[in-house]
């Protein structure tokens, strides 16, 4: 079934039936439902396609693009020299084609640039000497690795600059397509079991697709990650290696940001590393970013060298958290660490990431959707003794001069706030509008998974986003 993904299926329509060539490059994560979706979207019509393989040489990887062009309809493929001969041979066969519309796919094309095998070179030449010269072909080329894509494709300042008439780049599921999928697959959820799951799993639809509705939401976690034969149990390394050709020093800066809530700077990162590695671990900062792993930001009042690198990935977070040091020996370690003092942390930390992905429903909720805004964390740092170190979650800097101040917690039912956090609250409004030298209102908002309390001090509070506002 294909739940959500409209926006995405009604350009591919458009591009399926324009009346000239068309270049489209869809990329995205591992498992978020790239291939899916372009088979749907054609309705499994093409007139090639062809998938990389992950790991292969390059003689592999042409004899493979052989077999895919006989599999096409191809007489009698010759044995391909390099990839300028195997497109040249993908030009003949497709003008032995009747003259129809022809959609062209060809899945994980990061996999075939082999070193050395000018594979970039021979697309070029095949889009801009054959494939433009026509008005039937739509090429579709998707891929993993994100960072290929863009730096070869999407950002290509060669041959292929400017040549790409369409990119999509397919975003995990928000929390209502988990729910209209779950619904679909009569998974008889609860919208708070929906949320943790998505606290664990993130938006991506293949991991959704292996629950269990027999299973209740903690059961189906130990089903997929840490039973002894559990599908998702060696998930983290294998994503990582599908994305990134050397995954080792992007598993290291993760790692480190895994342990620090608020982010850290790229000279921490450095520090953290041992060494600066220079444009190396700038190159990766961006290529997490482009994956969705991290996010960055940068706070008022800041320049770009004091930019923050968070984590934002649910699934890094929880391997960090659980996976990392379970090594297999325990399979209910989930449902056993449900309501400890870890449990109780990372919800809280996993949950405000579950929020950054869903600023648009907050704004909603807050009825503030239309107005222009910068989201981001604030933290001050003591420089004396005297002075109180105060982290703000998340600040909404509105164009309409005012400041929603967002306060974020999970909690099993209402949450309380009592006077010494009603201080706290108080003293973070107090030290922000102090060193961050701003004139604007500050409207203070609760996040909470059921809402408040109803007491005194909750009066306080301007607005309120509950967890169900997360799903619209």
């Amino acid at each position: 079934m294909l739940i959500g993904r409209q926006n995405e299926l009604n350009l591919l329509s458009e591009i399926a039936n324009s009346d000239s060539s068309e270049f489209v490059a869809i990329y995205g994560r591992r498992r978020i439902g790239k291939t899916f979706l372009i088979r749907e979207a054609f309705n499994y019509n093409f007139a090639f396609q062809h998938t990389g393989i992950q790991g292969a040489d390059r003689e592999r990887q042409l004899a493979e693009f052989a077999t895919s062009l006989t599999n096409a309809g191809m007489k009698k493929c010759p044995k391909l020299k390099d990839w300028f001969d195997a497109f040249n041979e993908l030009g003949n066969f497709l003008s032995s084609l009747p003259a129809k519309r022809k959609i062209v796919f060809i899945d994980e094309v990061p996999w075939m640039d082999t070193p050395k095998a000018d594979f970039v070179s021979a697309l070029e030449h095949f889009w801009n000497g054959r494939a433009t010269m026509r008005k039937d072909i739509v090429l579709v080329v998707c891929g993993s690795a994100t960072s290929w894509i863009v730096g070869k494709i999407v950002k290509n300042y060669g041959g292929l600059h400017n040549r790409l008439t369409q990119q999509i780049y397919l975003q995990p599921f928000t929390l209502r397509e988990c729910e209209l999928y779950a619904n679909a697959r009569e998974l008889n959820m609860s919208r708070k079991q929906i949320l943790q799951t998505y606290m664990v799993l993130g938006g991506v639809p293949y991991y959704w697709s292996l629950l269990k509705k027999q299973f209740s939401w903690a059961q189906n976690i130990d089903y997929l990650i840490f039973d002894e034969n559990a599908k998702l149990k060696d998930e983290f390394d294998a994503l990582y290696k599908s994305l990134f050709r050397n995954p080792e020093s992007y598993i290291q800066v993760v790692s480190i940001l895994g342990k620090k809530k608020a982010g850290m700077t790229r000279n921490e990162i450095a520090k953290s590393l041992g060494q600066d590695h220079g444009g190396t671990l700038s190159k990766i900062l961006t290529e997490l970013e482009l994956c969705s792993f991290i996010r960055s930001y940068k706070s008022i009042g800041k320049s770009k060298k004091d930019t923050i690198y968070q984590l934002t990935d649910n699934f890094t977070l929880f391997y960090f958290k659980f996976i990392e040091s379970n090594n297999g020996n325990e399979s209910q370690l989930w449902s056993r660490s449900i309501g400890s003092p870890t449990y109780n942390a990372w919800c809280g930390l996993a949950f405000e990431r579950v929020c950054f992905q869903h600023i648009h429903q907050i704004k909603t909720a807050l009825g503030i959707s239309g107005i222009i805004s910068n989201v981001y964390s604030w933290i001050y740092h003591p420089q004396n003794k005297n002075e109180k170190g105060v982290q703000i979650d998340m600040l909404i800097d509105r164009k309409d001069d005012v400041i929603n101040l967002c306060e974020i917690k999970f909690s099993r039912g209402k949450y309380e706030i009592k006077k010494n956090y009603a201080n706290e609250l108080q003293d973070k409004v107090t030290i922000f509008q102090t060193k961050a030298v701003f004139n604007k209102p500050i409207f203070t908002v609760m996040i909470t998974t059921e809402g408040l309390v109803d007491n005194t001090y909750a009066r306080d509070i301007q607005n309120q986003v509950i967890a169900e506002d997360l799903f619209k």
